[in-house]
C-alpha cells in the first residue's frame, strides 16, 4: 500500500513537472518570437497590419539600391522590395552585424587564441567557446519571410504569395499562428495564381493547360519527417522539382541558421509543371507539400496532409520500436495509400513491398537517391487515381482557420461577387458583352468611328456636312443613353458605391471569379486559333490560294471571337465610363441609375488610388474617352490634391515583356500572358515615399502600359497608322518613354524604331521635350562589353537613319536622332538579361534581369529628378490636346498645347498687373510734378528724375517677375517667354517715362503760354476785390442790416463787373465740324466733294465692312478669295469671295491704318490740353495734316491700289465726329474756368462773404484767411476729383468683373453684353472695328460702375480724400504759424511756408495772392483759426456739388477712369484673322509668337461668299483648316493653297495660328441665325444654296450661348 502511494505521488510529481516544463518552453518560444519581431522592427505591425500601399511605393533605401547586405532592422523591407521585383535572391539577403556584436565575436576569438594551445586546437574541439552568443544569433531568412507574412493584411499576403509563386518558391499552405498556434489555411493568398503546363495525350500530341492553382486537380506528394534527421528533406524535394533552383529553403541555402523561430509546423506547397518534353521528371502536374519540423509535434498538419496526399513520403532516423512516433508510422503503413520511407541511417537501395517503398540515404549518391525517389513516386502516381484540389483542403479539418471564412470583409466581398456573377450563368461568353455591357458595344464603336470621320473630312465637306455628323453623333449618344443598365452593372455600381470595408475585396473577388469564368472558353478559343494559324502557315507554303482565303477568313473570325470573349474588370469600368459619357453628352441622368451620374468618376478615382489600373485608351474602339478620363482625373485631384506626377510610358513589340518589366519594377499587376494581353493603354499610380519626394520633386509616378506594336490579331489590317497613333499619344503624354526591344532582330528593331522616332520628332515639332530609354531585353550575353559597344553603335546608326526618313515624312529638318531629342547613347540604352533562368514553366526569374530592372529604376529616378513638373491638372489637358491632335491626322499642324496657352494667358494677366503697377506709379508722379509745374516749383523735367521716381516700383515689379518665373507651377513652360517679357517691361517703362516727360514738358510750355490768361484772370479778381473794399466804408451805419448789405452788394456787383471784364472778350462756343468742313473745302477747292458740304451725309468709316469702294485698282485682279476642292464636281472651281476686290490682307492693312490713325489722333487731342489751353482751329488743322500724311504714306507703299478722295474725307470726318464730344467737353471746362463773365460770376458768393466780414469790421487777418480759403476752393476741388478718379480706377481694376484680368476676360463680357442687348449695329461695330467697340464698352462699364457704386464707393472715396486734404491744409497752416513765430517773420514768410508745404498736393502758390494786399496781417494764430473755421464750409460746399453728373464732367479727359483704363487695356494686339475677322487676343501689341484667338467664327460674317453665286459662306476657319482637300485663292494671287497649309500663302496668313477645332462654338452660330436677315441685308447676299445655315445651328438659345462663354 505504501509502495503504491509512493508511486502515485511520484507520478503526480512527474506530471506537474512536465506541465511546468511545457509552460516554460512555451513561454520561451513566445519570448523568442517577440524578440524576432522586435529585431525586425515589426512588433507594431502585429495588430496594425502592413498593407500593399505601404510597400508599393518608390522608396530611397530599399527599392533603389541593390542590397548585398543591410541593417537588421531593414531586413523585412528589403526582402519585400526584392520579392516585389521577382528577385528570388530576396531570401538570401545578408545583413550587417552591429559594432557591439562584431566586437564580442572578435573579443571571444582573441581570448580563444590566447588560451588554446595547439593540442586544444586540434584535439579538444569541444573546449573551444562557441563563436558568437545568442544575442548575435543570425535571423533565419524564412523567419523574415514569415514575419512579414504574419504582419501583412490580406491584400499584401496575396501579393506576397503571388510574387513567391512567380519566383518559383514554395508557398505557405498551413501556417500556425506564432502566438496562439491556431493553424491558418491562407486560401485567399492563392487566388491570383495560375499554373500552366504541357502534357502529351495518348496520340503523343502536346496539350497546353492553364488553371487557377486553387482549382487544379493534381496528385499531391506529401513530405514530412519524424525525429531529427541528418539529410535535408527540402533539398531532396528540390531535386525532384527543379535541381537548379531551391524551391524549398533548406539548411544548406545561403544565410541558413540552426535557429528558426516561425517555420516549425508550417506546411509549404509547390507544383511541378511539365513542359511537354520527353525529359520531364513527371508527365503531369504534381503538387508537393512539405511539413517543416518534426511531424510528431504537429499532428493536425500531419493528419490533413496524409488524408489529402496521393503519396506520402516520410524521412526517418533509426527509430526504436517503442518510439512514440511508431503508432503513426504503423497507421501510414496500414493505409492503402502509397508510402515511401527514406531512412537516413540505412544505405540500401530502393526496395518495394506492395505500395510501400523503402530507400536508404546513408552514404548514398544524392543523384541516385533522387532518381530512385522519382521512379518510386511515378510508380505510385500511375497506380493512384486520387487527386488533390487546394480549395477542398478546408473540408478535411474543422480545426483550422480559413482566412477567407474568418475575415468578414473578405467573406462579404466573395458573397457579393458570387451573387453578381450568378447573373451571368449559362450565358455564351461571346454574347455577354452585348447583353450586359451594351454602352461599350456597337454604338460606342460607331460613335468613335464617326468622331474620327468628323475630324478627318473628305473633299467638298461643308459646315452642313459637319453639322450632320455632329447630329448623328448626338443621336448615337442619345441611343447609348437610352440603353438600359444591366442588373449586372447595377449590382457592381451599387456595391462599389457603398462605404463598407469589403469594397476592395469585392473588386478583387470579382476579378478572380471572372478570370475563372472565362478561362475555359478562352483556352478553347486560343487552341482553335493556334490550330487554324498552323493550317494557314502550311497553306502559304504550299500556295493553295483558293482554300487559303477561306481559312484566313475563319482565322479572322476566331480572332474576333477572342477579342469579344475577353471580359474583365477593365470592361466593367469601361462600361461605367460610357454610361458617364452618354449622360454627360445629353446632360441628363439615366432613369435606372440610383444616383447622379456625376458620382461615377469618383468610383474610378477611388480604385486608382487603391492601386487598380484605369483604361486610358479603349483598345477595342482605338479611342480615348476624353470626357470620362478628364472627369476621373478631376475627382482624383479632389481626393489627392493637384499632385505632381512623373509620367512613365512603355512602347514595344507585342509580347516583348513590357508589362512584366513594369510589374517587376514597381510591384504592379498589369496583365501578362502570351499573345495580346494589353489592349489600348492603361495607367496606374505609384506613390513616391515622403523621403523620395524631395529628391524627385514628384508625388506619384503614373505608369502607362500599352498594347504591343505590330500585334498578331491585327495582321493584315492597317496597323501602321494605329501604331503611329498609339506611339505618338503615349510619347507625348510621358515625361519618359521606355522603348522595349525584345532581342536584337534587325527587322523588328527597324520597324519599331521608325514608329518611335516619328513620335519623338512630332513632339519636337510641337515643342514638347520627353526623354527616352531603350531597353534591349533577352540579350544572351550582357557581360560582353565590346558587344554592347557595337550594339549601341548599330542602334544609333539605325536611329539616325530612321530620323532622316521620319523628317522627310513630317517635312522637318533633322539629320540625326540627337537633333530630335536629348539622348545619351551610353546612359540611355540598357541591356537586359533573359527573363527566365532556365526553361519555363519551372524556371524562376533571372536575378540578373532583376538587377537590370534595378539599374533602369535608378536611371528613371535620375531623369525624374531633372524633369519638368507635371501636375495632374496639366496631365488632363495634355491628354485632351494630344488626342484632339491625333484625331485630326495631321498631328503637328493640329496640336494645340492647352498647357502652354493657359500658361501664356496667366503670364499676360501678370503682365497686365506689372504694367498697371508701373503706370499707376507714374500717374502719381505725373500728378505731383504737374502740381509743382503749375505752382512754378518745377521748371524742368528730366528722364533721369522720372526714372528715379519709378525705381521703387520698378524694383518691386522686377522682383515679382523673378518670383513668378522661378516659382510658378508652370515655370518650365513660362521660361521660354521670360526674356521677351523682361524686354517688354523694360520697353514699357521707357515708354511711360518718355510719354510722361513729353506730357509734363507740354504742360511746362502751356504754363508759359497761358500765363497771360492767368494774369488777366487774377487782374480781374484782384481789381474787383480792391473795389469791393471801398463799399463797407460807405455802409458803416447800416452794417448790421443784412438785407441792406445784400441789396447794396448786388448793386455794386452789377455796376462794377461789366466795367472790369469789358476789356476781355468772352470765350465763344465752338463747332468742330463746321471748322473741319471749312478747312476741307479749302483743301479740295479745285475738286469739291459733295459730302464736305454743310448738312450733307457722309459714310462713317468705322462701320464700313469693306474698303473696296474707296480704292482704284492699279491693275485688274484675276482671282477672287476662293475655297475649292480638287476634282470638284462643278466645272468651275468652288469658291467664295469678290471678283474685283481687295484681298483680306489688303483689307486688314487698311483697317490697321484706320485703327492706328484713330489711336494716334486720340493721343494728339489729349496733348492739346484743351481744358487748360482752350480750343483753336489749328488743332483741327494739325489732325487733318497728320491724317493726310498717313494716308499718303500708305498709298505710296501699296502696289495694287490707290485711295479715292472720299477715303481721306470720310476718315477725317469720322475721326473728328468721334472726337467732337470730347473736344467740346474739354473746351467747356476751359470756358468755365477762363471766360471772365462765367468765372467772375462763380466768385460772387465768395466776394459777398468777404464783403460781409469787412462790413462787420473784421481784422485784416480774418479777411486774409477768408480770401485764402476762397482761393484754395477751386484747387481743392480739382485735387479731390483727380485723387478720387485715380482711387476709383484702382478699385475698378480689382472689383469690376468685366474689367479685371486680361484682355480675354473683357472680350467675354463684351460678347455677353452684345447678346443681352441684341443690337445688330453694335455687333457690326464690334466685328469691323473691335478696338473702337472695346473703348466704348470700357466707357460704358466705368459709367455704370460709377452710377451703381456712387453712394457706396465713389462718394466715400471723395469724402475720405476731402478729409485727408483738409488735414494737410490745417497742418500746413499750423506749421507755418509755428515757423513764423520761431523766426519772427512776417505774413510773407507765413505765406511762403504755407504754399511750399502744399506744393505737392494743390495747385496753389504765392502768385495766386499777388494782387491781394495783406501786409497788415500780424496775428497768425487768428489767421490759422480763421482757416480752421472756414475750411469745413468750403469742403462741405465741394461735397454737396459732387454727384454722378458733376464727377465725370468736372474731370479733365486725361484723368478720367475710363481714359486711364482704355490706355491700359487697349495697348494690345488688334490684328484680325484674314478669314473670319476675329481679333487676336494677345494682351500686348508686339507679342511673342503668332496671332491667335480661342474661337473663330463663320467667314460669312466678313462678307465672304461663293463665287458665281450670291450665297454667303457658313465655313468656320477652324473647321476649314482641318480639311486636307479644301483650297483657297488669295485675291491678289494666281496660286491656290490648301486651307491646311494656309501659312504658305504668306503675308497675314503666315502670322496666324489657326488649329483645327470642331468645338461646338454655339455663340457665333446663334448670332448667324438670330441676325440672318440683318446680315443678308448688310452684305446684300443670302445664306442659301451651298451657304445654307445648318439646321442644328438654330437649336441654341440666347441663354445657352451666354453660358457657353464661361466654359
Amino acid at each position: 500500500m505504501g509502495d503504491a502511494s509512493t508511486q502515485q505521488a511520484e507520478t503526480k510529481h512527474c506530471e506537474t513537472q512536465e506541465v511546468t516544463t511545457d509552460q516554460h518552453i512555451q513561454q520561451e518560444v513566445l519570448t523568442k518570437e517577440m524578440n524576432l519581431f522586435h529585431r525586425l522592427h515589426l512588433e507594431g505591425r502585429l495588430n496594425n497590419k502592413l498593407g500593399a500601399a505601404d510597400v508599393l511605393q518608390l522608396t530611397s533605401v530599399h527599392s533603389l539600391q541593390s542590397h548585398e547586405s543591410c541593417a537588421e532592422e531593414e531586413l523585412s523591407q528589403t526582402f519585400i522590395q526584392k520579392l516585389l521585383m521577382m528577385n528570388y535572391r530576396a531570401r538570401y539577403i545578408k545583413y550587417k552585424e552591429t559594432n557591439e556584436e562584431s566586437h564580442n565575436e572578435q573579443g571571444t576569438n582573441d581570448s580563444c587564441r590566447q588560451k588554446a594551445d595547439s593540442d586544444d586546437f586540434f584535439f579538444n574541439l569541444g573546449s573551444l567557446p562557441n563563436k558568437g552568443i545568442s544575442k548575435s544569433e543570425r535571423i533565419h531568412p524564412m523567419d523574415v519571410q514569415m514575419a512579414v507574412f504574419h504582419c501583412a493584411d490580406g491584400f499584401l499576403k496575396q501579393l506576397m504569395v503571388t510574387k513567391l509563386s512567380q519566383c518559383q518558391y514554395a508557398l505557405p499552405l498551413l501556417v500556425p499562428d506564432p502566438f496562439t498556434r491556431q493553424i491558418e489555411f491562407p486560401l485567399w493568398t492563392f487566388r491570383q495564381i495560375n499554373k500552366s503546363w504541357k502534357k502529351r495525350n495518348t496520340n503523343n500530341e502536346t496539350i497546353s493547360q492553364t488553371y487557377p492553382v486553387y482549382k487544379a486537380q493534381t496528385p499531391m506528394v506529401s513530405f514530412f519527417r519524424f525525429g531529427s534527421v541528418s539529410s535535408s528533406k527540402s533539398q531532396l524535394m528540390n531535386s525532384l522539382i527543379n535541381e537548379k533552383h531551391d524551391t524549398f529553403f533548406h539548411r544548406n541555402c545561403p544565410g541558413s541558421s540552426r535557429t528558426r523561430v516561425l517555420m516549425d509546423g508550417v506546411v509549404e506547397i509547390a507544383w511541378f509543371c511539365p513542359s511537354g518534353s520527353c525529359d520531364d521528371k513527371f508527365t503531369d502536374c504534381v503538387a508537393f507539400s512539405n511539413l517543416h519540423g518534426d511531424a510528431g509535434d504537429h499532428e493536425k498538419q500531419l493528419k490533413i496532409l496524409t488524408e489529402m496526399a496521393s503519396v506520402n513520403v516520410v524521412l526517418l532516423p533509426q527509430l526504436q520500436k517503442k518510439d512514440k512516433n511508431m503508432i503513426k508510422l504503423q497507421q501510414l503503413y496500414k493505409d492503402s495509400k502509397p508510402l515511401i520511407c527514406l531512412f537516413t541511417d540505412d544505405d540500401t537501395a530502393l526496395t518495394v513491398r506492395g505500395k510501400k517503398y523503402r530507400i536508404g540515404l546513408k552514404n548514398r549518391n544524392q543523384s541516385d537517391v533522387s532518381e530512385e525517389l522519382k521512379r518510386a513516386i511515378n510508380e505510385c502516381l500511375s497506380e493512384s487515381s486520387s487527386t488533390f484540389r487546394l480549395e477542398d483542403l478546408s473540408k478535411h479539418s474543422t480545426d483550422i482557420r480559413v482566412d477567407e471564412e474568418d475575415d468578414e470583409d473578405c467573406r462579404r466581398g466573395r458573397e457579393a461577387a458570387q451573387q453578381m456573377m450568378s447573373l451571368l450563368e449559362k450565358k455564351d461568353l461571346i454574347e455577354i458583352k452585348d447583353s450586359f455591357l451594351p454602352h461599350q458595344g456597337k454604338l460606342w464603336h460607331q460613335w468613335s468611328q464617326k468622331n474620327k470621320e468628323l475630324h478627318r473630312p473628305r473633299a467638298n465637306e461643308t459646315e452642313m456636312d459637319i453639322s450632320r455628323k455632329l447630329t448623328e453623333m448626338k443621336k448615337m449618344r442619345e441611343q447609348q443613353h437610352e440603353s438600359d443598365i444591366s442588373e449586372f452593372m447595377k449590382f457592381f455600381i451599387k456595391e462599389i458605391n457603398t462605404d463598407t470595408g469589403d469594397n476592395m475585396y469585392f473588386i478583387k473577388w470579382l476579378g478572380i471569379i471572372l478570370d475563372e469564368y472565362i478561362s475555359a472558353d478562352l483556352s478553347d478559343l486560343h487552341r482553335k486559333y493556334n490550330e487554324k494559324w498552323s493550317v494557314v502557315l502550311k497553306m502559304k507554303e504550299s500556295d493553295e490560294s483558293e482554300q487559303l482565303t477561306a481559312e484566313q477568313a475563319e482565322l479572322e473570325r476566331i480572332s474576333e471571337d477572342l477579342q469579344t470573349a475577353g471580359f474583365g474588370l477593365e470592361h466593367i469600368m469601361r462600361e461605367i465610363g460610357q454610361i458617364y459619357e452618354s449622360c454627360s453628352s445629353v446632360e441628363k441622368n439615366k432613369k435606372d441609375l440610383p444616383f447622379d451620374f456625376s458620382s461615377l468618376p469618383s468610383l474610378a478615382a477611388k480604385m486608382m488610388i487603391s492601386g487598380f489600373p484605369l483604361e486610358l485608351m479603349d483598345g477595342d474602339a482605338a479611342h480615348v474617352p476624353v470626357i470620362w478620363i478628364s472627369a476621373v482625373l478631376d475627382k482624383l485631384i479632389q481626393k489627392l490634391g493637384d499632385q505632381r506626377v512623373f509620367v512613365l510610358s512603355v512602347l514595344g513589340i507585342q509580347s516583348s515583356g513590357k508589362s512584366t518589366m513594369l510589374n517587376a519594377m514597381f510591384g504592379l499587376e498589369f496583365a501578362v500572358s502570351a499573345g495580346r494581353c494589353t489592349r489600348g493603354a492603361f495607367m496606374q499610380l505609384v506613390k513616391v515615399s515622403d523621403e523620395m519626394k524631395t529628391q524627385m520633386n514628384f508625388d506619384y509616378i503614373l505608369v502607362v502600359d500599352t498594347e504591343g506594336l505590330r500585334a498578331l490579331e491585327l495582321a493584315g489590317r492597317s496597323t501602321r497608322h494605329h501604331d503611329n497613333e498609339l506611339a505618338t499619344f503615349v510619347v507625348g503624354l510621358a515625361n519618359m518613354t521606355l522603348i522595349n526591344i525584345f532581342g536584337e532582330n534587325p527587322s523588328e528593331m527597324q520597324d519599331i524604331l521608325q514608329i518611335v522616332v516619328q513620335a519623338f520628332l512630332r513632339m519636337k515639332m510641337v515643342r514638347l521635350n520627353p526623354s527616352c530609354v531603350f531597353v534591349h531585353q533577352n540579350v544572351s550575353d550582357i557581360t560582353a562589353g565590346e558587344k554592347n559597344k557595337e550594339g549601341r553603335r548599330r542602334l544609333l546608326q539605325t536611329l539616325d537613319e530612321m530620323t532622316k526618313l521620319a523628317a522627310e515624312e513630317e517635312v522637318y529638318d533633322a539629320e540625326c536622332f540627337s537633333d530630335v531629342i536629348e539622348f545619351d547613347i551610353q546612359k540611355d540604352v540598357k541591356y537586359f538579361a533573359q527573363l527566365w533562368k532556365g526553361n519555363p514553366p519551372m524556371a524562376p526569374p533571372n536575378p540578373n534581369y532583376c538587377e537590370n530592372i534595378q539599374e533602369l529604376k535608378k536611371t528613371i529616378v535620375s531623369h525624374a529628378s531633372n524633369s519638368d513638373q507635371t501636375m495632374l491638372r496639366d496631365l488632363k489637358d495634355r491628354i485632351k490636346d494630344l488626342w484632339e491632335a491625333l484625331l485630326n491626322e495631321r498631328f503637328v499642324f493640329s496640336f494645340r498645347d492647352s498647357l502652354e496657352i493657359s500658361a501664356y494667358r496667366k503670364l499676360e494677366t501678370e503682365y497686365s498687373k506689372w504694367s498697371w503697377s508701373l503706370r499707376s506709379a507714374m500717374m502719381e508722379t505725373e500728378n505731383k510734378l504737374h502740381i509743382q509745374i503749375e505752382n512754378e516749383a518745377t521748371n524742368e523735367v528730366e528722364e533721369t528724375n522720372l526714372q528715379t521716381e519709378l525705381k521703387k516700383t520698378r524694383d518691386e515689379v522686377e522682383k515679382s517677375m523673378s518670383e513668378f518665373f522661378e516659382k510658378d507651377k508652370d515655370k518650365d513652360i513660362l521660361i521660354q517667354w521670360k526674356t521677351s517679357f523682361e524686354i517688354k517691361i523694360k520697353e514699357l517703362q521707357e515708354n511711360i517715362v518718355r510719354e510722361t516727360k513729353k506730357k509734363l514738358n507740354g504742360i511746362l510750355q502751356q504754363r508759359d503760354l497761358k500765363k497771360k490768361i492767368d494774369a488777366q484772370r487774377k487782374h480781374h479778381e484782384n481789381a474787383l476785390y480792391e473795389k469791393s473794399k471801398e463799399l463797407p466804408l460807405k455802409l458803416k451805419d447800416n452794417a448790421q442790416d443784412e438785407e441792406t448789405l445784400k441789396k447794396e452788394f448786388d448793386l455794386f456787383w452789377e455796376q462794377n463787373v461789366d466795367s472790369i471784364v469789358s476789356d476781355t472778350p468772352s470765350i465763344k462756343y465752338i463747332d468742330i465740324m463746321r471748322d473741319l468742313r471749312e478747312i476741307l473745302n479749302e483743301v479740295y477747292e479745285s475738286a469739291p466733294v459733295d459730302h464736305i458740304k454743310e448738312n450733307s451725309e457722309y459714310t462713317n468709316i468705322f462701320t464700313v465692312s469693306s474698303y473696296c469702294e474707296y480704292v482704284i485698282f492699279k491693275k485688274s485682279t484675276k482671282k477672287g478669295f476662293r475655297v475649292a476642292a480638287k476634282g470638284a464636281y462643278r466645272k468651275f472651281k468652288k469658291a467664295f469671295g469678290y471678283i474685283q476686290t481687295l484681298s483680306p490682307e489688303k483689307e486688314a492693312q487698311i483697317k490697321s491704318l484706320i485703327t492706328d490713325v484713330d489711336q494716334q489722333t486720340d493721343k494728339m487731342i489729349q496733348s492739346f490740353n484743351i481744358s487748360k489751353m482752350g480750343y483753336n482751329i489749328s488743332c483741327i488743322k494739325q489732325l487733318i495734316d497728320y491724317i493726310k500724311e498717313r494716308v499718303t504714306q500708305h498709298q505710296e507703299e501699296s502696289e495694287k491700289y490707290e485711295f479715292k478722295n472720299e477715303f481721306f474725307i470720310d476718315l477725317v470726318l469720322s475721326i473728328c465726329e468721334k472726337a467732337n464730344e470730347t473736344i467740346t467737353d474739354q473746351h467747356r471746362l476751359f470756358k468755365e474756368a477762363n471766360d471772365p463773365a462765367i468765372y467772375i460770376e462763380k466768385k460772387r458768393e465768395e466776394y459777398y462773404s468777404i464783403f460781409q466780414k469787412q462790413c462787420h469790421e473784421a481784422t485784416s487777418g480774418a479777411i486774409f484767411g477768408k480770401i485764402i480759403c476762397q482761393k484754395l476752393k477751386e484747387s481743392i476741388e480739382q485735387s479731390v476729383y483727380k485723387k478720387t478718379a485715380r482711387d476709383l480706377t484702382y478699385e475698378i481694376m480689382k472689383n469690376c468683373e468685366s474689367l479685371k484680368g486680361n484682355r480675354l476676360n473683357i472680350e467675354k463680357h463684351i460678347l455677353k453684353t452684345l447678346a443681352e442687348e441684341e443690337d445688330f449695329v453694335k455687333y457690326m461695330d464690334y466685328i469691323i472695328y473691335p478696338s473702337q467697340h472695346f473703348k466704348s464698352f470700357i466707357r460704358d462699364e466705368v459709367s455704370r460702375y460709377i452710377t451703381d457704386k456712387f453712394s457706396v464707393s465713389v462718394l466715400p472715396k471723395m469724402e475720405k480724400n476731402i478729409k485727408l486734404l483738409q488735414q494737410k491744409i490745417m497742418n500746413a497752416a499750423h506749421e507755418s504759424t509755428e515757423h513764423v513765430q520761431e523766426n519772427r517773420g512776417d505774413v510773407g514768410l507765413w505765406l511762403k511756408s504755407f504754399t511750399q508745404q502744399l506744393s505737392d498736393v494743390l495747385i496753389f502758390s504765392e502768385k495766386d495772392l499777388s494782387g491781394v494786399k495783406h501786409d497788415s496781417v500780424e496775428d497768425f494764430n487768428l489767421l490759422e483759426d480763421v482757416i480752421r473755421k472756414e475750411l469745413p464750409d468750403i469742403m462741405s460746399d465741394i461735397s454737396k456739388r459732387f454727384n454722378t453728373n458733376t464727377f465725370p464732367s468736372n474731370l479733365d479727359y486725361k484723368i478720367r477712369p475710363d481714359t486711364i483704363l482704355i490706355g491700359h487695356f487697349c495697348q494690345c494686339c488688334w490684328v484680325q484673322c484674314p478669314f473670319c475677322g476675329v481679333t487676336c487676343t494677345h494682351t500686348t501689341k508686339n507679342h511673342y509668337g503668332d496671332h491667335r484667338a480661342p474661337f473663330h467664327r463663320s467667314i460669312g460674317l466678313n462678307g465672304i461668299y461663293y463665287n458665281n453665286t450670291s450665297n454667303l459662306s457658313t465655313y468656320i476657319c477652324t473647321s476649314a483648316v482641318g480639311n486636307s482637300n479644301l483650297h483657297f485663292h488669295p485675291n491678289d494671287s494666281d496660286d491656290n493653297f490648301l486651307w491646311g497649309d494656309y501659312r504658305t500663302a504668306g503675308g497675314v496668313y503666315a502670322d496666324w495660328s489657326i488649329t483645327p477645332d470642331l468645338s461646338e462654338l454655339p455663340y457665333w452660330k446663334w448670332f448667324v441665325c438670330r441676325f440672318q436677315k440683318d446680315l443678308e441685308t448688310y452684305h446684300k447676299k443670302t445664306f442659301e444654296g451651298e451657304g445654307e445655315i445648318p439646321y442644328e445651328w438654330r437649336k441654341y438659345s440666347k441663354k445657352e450661348v451666354i453660358e457657353s462663354l464661361d466654359q
